[in-house]
């Protein structure tokens, strides 16, 4: 029997690091900040997705919940290197005590993940045990076997359904074990990533989909990260595929095709994100956003802002 436990909600991912903040520093969203992120949100979406379970999220979820925001959220944990990945390009090789202490810290991490979860059970719609943290490139490897035994730990410990958001080829493969555990199976596509024109853009969305709800047809599957960039210095993304109107295109084909289907989709993302990448301010990965890292909003969203 197919288990359909998410229905279908307009929902997006959101990280609410302005300039001068980061994870890395520690320097976070106030409560203000978040709260004007949200209201901006809510006239468009109805579910998040937050990658960490740390102060950013948890504000987050005491946002949604004093001011009666009218938000579900797919709640994360992030997770790290627990073994060398000599395969991602950016370095993922770690000394022995590091990759030690990693493995203590997602512990806690899950920990934490079920201790929020539960202290805002009626906001939190599902659980994920990690973010990419199984495809050959990423710099933050963590084994089949340990994501099994996280998995079991959130359903030992939450009521929620239990997901985990990676890119969609490791679902045809090496984590065939960690679906069986999973309740829901949650993919990334990213079409402009693998030099796919805006022309080919759906279409190559839909085909990875495909692939992965064929290979699973008793688990639901949804996509938890697919956008287009609307910058690049030409690191990953060549610079004739990436624009406003590139990105206002696939924004619009894939949230159709998403409620024609009633497919559940995180759109990557809300507001870009300057403290992510390199230091050049054409790095890919700052310019995801519907909205600039100042909120104004991109082409996407300039008819209904």
């Amino acid at each position: 029997m197919t288990t359909k436990p998410l229905p279908y909600r307009k929902a997006i991912c959101y990280s609410g690091y302005r300039d001068g903040q980061s994870p890395e520093s520690g320097e976070i969203p106030s409560y203000e900040q978040v709260k004007q992120d949200l209201l901006i949100l809510q006239e468009q979406w109805q579910s998040l997705r937050l990658y960490a379970s740390d102060s950013h999220s948890e504000t987050v979820l005491a946002v949604i919940k004093n001011e009666n925001m009218p938000f579900d959220v797919m709640l994360g944990a992030y997770i790290t290197a627990e073994v060398d990945n000599p395969e991602c390009p950016w370095g993922g090789v770690y000394p022995p005590e590091q990759l030690l202490a990693n493995k203590q810290e997602n512990k806690t991490q899950i920990t934490r993940l079920i201790e929020l979860t539960n202290a805002y059970a009626g906001i939190v719609s599902s659980v994920s045990i990690g973010n990419e943290a199984a495809v050959s490139w990423t710099d933050h490897m963590v084994t089949t076997d340990s994501l099994v035994r996280y998995a079991r730990l959130l359903k030992e410990g939450v009521s929620q359904p239990v997901t985990f958001c990676e890119n969609y080829v490791p679902w045809l493969d090496k984590l065939r074990p960690l679906a069986e555990e999973l309740d829901v199976i949650s993919i990334h596509t990213y079409p402009v990533w693998e030099y796919k024109s805006i022309e080919e853009g759906l279409a190559y969305t839909i085909e990875n989909y495909n692939a992965v709800a064929k290979a699973y047809p008793e688990k639901q599957v949804v996509i938890t990260e697919a956008g287009w960039a609307t910058k690049t210095n030409g690191f990953g993304i060549d610079s004739h595929n990436v624009n406003q109107e590139f990105q206002q295109r696939y924004y619009e084909e894939l949230m159709d095709w998403a409620e024609k289907e009633q497919v559940l989709v995180y759109y990557f993302e809300a507001f870009d994100e300057n403290w992510k990448g390199s230091s050049d301010p054409l790095e890919p990965e700052k310019h995801w956003g519907l909205y600039r890292a100042d909120r104004t909003p991109k082409l996407a969203l300039m008819a209904s802002a």
